[in-house]
């Protein structure tokens, strides 16, 4: 015991063979922070207890030769939390992007993730965290299909045909046991047409890809949409058919019309509020807007066509039955998510049971004792 430190430190290959891709467990786990959620039983970043996280955005010139200079999807990020229930732990995940890593061979995003006593602060596990991080990502609309889906869907519309979406798939497929069709868009039709043939290969379920945007949304039961922050994609309101669930996890457009008349539920609403505080406090509303998920929702509500946060729905009022997440069958409901520390920390923290459990990965020492008291 104290004052001697000791902690976990889990790679990516001791993640692998902890769990850490089991997604109809993730899926299970992301339910459990969801219900959390919406108790309040929680806590993340800002004054607001909401934040996001704190990011570090590089400008577009410097003076100073190795500071670095804006450019793709390149940021850093600190994403800390502290969730309750059977977790009660702090984490924090360190995010470092760069469009530019594929051209090294790398992910455009390297991720580590830090649990900690909550008392003491001392560090519990040090973890490999891309993988962490995708699975919670696509577990969480999973949640939301859980939730949201139409019981008997059976046409699923997968939209970016990239890694998220396919922890997404991986997690949505396993609460959406009657789909028997599935459509792959990318706007790269090679991407599609990889993306459906490892849908068939993996699942056995009949897929094809395809390039054009409007096959990618008409007629399905569940879409999900997990697309380049590069280029957002627009989809119209004709395109949805009566009764479908569009579960976003990356920016999107689409007619104000869908959006009005669809039921909306949120991943957290209290997220949101922070989101459109902190757009209040950059001065430039509207630009911010346009980088986040929420962006389109915020502006209606706003004009005042849509219900405001404080009055609308999130998925955690559902978990708990609080407030229903459909109304009728023939509802469209789109799912909007933005992801959330504490996601990482009760996925991490499961990770982290199973593999003490079996023995796996490697105990680092922090100290014997302290140098300085």
């Amino acid at each position: 015991m104290y004052p001697k430190i000791d902690f976990t430190y889990l790679s990516e290959a001791d993640m692998i063979a902890a769990g850490v891709l089991d997604a109809a467990r993730c899926v299970d786990v992301c339910e459990e922070t969801f219900s959390l959620l919406g108790k309040g039983d929680y806590l993340m970043g800002g004054a607001n207890h909401n934040s996001h996280g704190l990011n570090i955005v590089f400008p577009k010139q410097s003076p100073f030769p190795n500071m670095p200079v804006a450019g793709p999807d390149r940021r850093f990020a600190a994403m800390p939390g502290y969730l309750g229930g059977r977790f009660d732990v702090c984490g924090n995940k360190w995010y470092g992007s760069n469009h530019a890593n594929m051209e090294k061979g790398l992910p455009r995003s390297v991720l580590t993730m830090m649990l900690n006593d909550k008392d003491t602060g001392a560090p519990l596990a040090l973890m490999s965290a891309n993988l962490l991080s995708a699975a919670r990502t696509g577990a969480v609309p999973g949640v939301g299909a859980r939730h949201l889906a139409n019981p008997g869907s059976r046409k699923l519309s997968v939209v970016g045909c990239g890694p998220i979406n396919k922890a997404c798939f991986s997690a949505i497929i396993t609460q959406t046991p009657s789909i028997d069709e599935v459509v792959c868009f990318d706007l790269f039709l090679e991407k599609a047409n990889e993306f459906a043939a490892w849908v068939s290969e993996t699942h056995g379920i009949r897929a094809r890809g395809t390039d054009d945007t409007e096959t990618g949304f008409r007629d399905a039961d569940v879409i999900t949409v997990a697309a380049s922050r590069l280029k957002p994609l627009y989809f119209k309101d004709e395109w949805i058919k009566a009764g479908a669930t569009v579960l976003v996890s990356g920016p999107v457009l689409t007619d104000d019309s869908f959006l009005t008349s669809a039921r909306i539920v949120y991943d957290h609403t209290q997220l949101h509020e922070a989101y459109v505080e902190d757009a209040v406090a950059s001065g430039n509303k509207d630009a911010y807007y346009s980088g986040v998920i929420g962006g389109p929702l915020y502006r209606l509500i706003d004009a005042g066509k849509l219900p405001a946060l404080t009055e609308s729905t999130g998925l955690g009022d559902v978990v708990n039955g609080v407030r229903p997440g459909r109304s009728s069958a023939s509802d469209r409901v789109i799912f909007i998510a933005c992801g959330m520390a504490v996601f990482d920390i009760s996925w991490g923290y499961e990770v982290l049971q199973t593999a003490s459990v079996n023995g796996i990965g490697t105990r680092l020492n922090l100290w014997d004792a302290p140098h300085q008291g």
